[in-house]
């Protein structure tokens, strides 16, 4: 029997990147690419990668002065750019390099 170990005061949690990504307001958005870990977004800031509702479609754009650029190089100005509606902010973009991968072991990968 003998007595209990005094490493197991130090063990730590696994790190993993669902405790790296993840808050409580969270969401997980799959992607054509693989998945989008997005949050509210109360006031974007400069460079920020957002999923925006624009022309009727979902989208994702970075803020760039007045201006968003999505993905595809297109540039949202003027009127277009006050009438998109941000709906969230992306945290992170987790690409997948399989089609089939599920996202517990996209998660696993890391």
């Amino acid at each position: 029997m003998g007595f209990p170990s005094p490493s197991t005061d130090y063990i730590e949690q696994r790190v993993t990147t669902a405790s790296v990504c993840m808050t409580p307001e969270s969401r997980i958005l799959e992607t054509s690419a693989g998945y989008a870990i997005i949050v509210p977004v109360t006031r974007p800031q400069q460079g920020d990668a957002l999923l925006i509702l624009s022309g009727g479609r979902t989208q994702f754009a970075k803020l760039r002065g007045k201006a968003l650029i999505t993905d595809d190089g297109e540039a949202i100005e003027g009127d277009a750019a006050e009438e998109a509606e941000v709906m969230r902010r992306v945290t992170h973009f987790i690409n997948s390099t399989d089609a089939a991968i599920s996202l517990e072991a996209a998660l696993a990968q890391f």
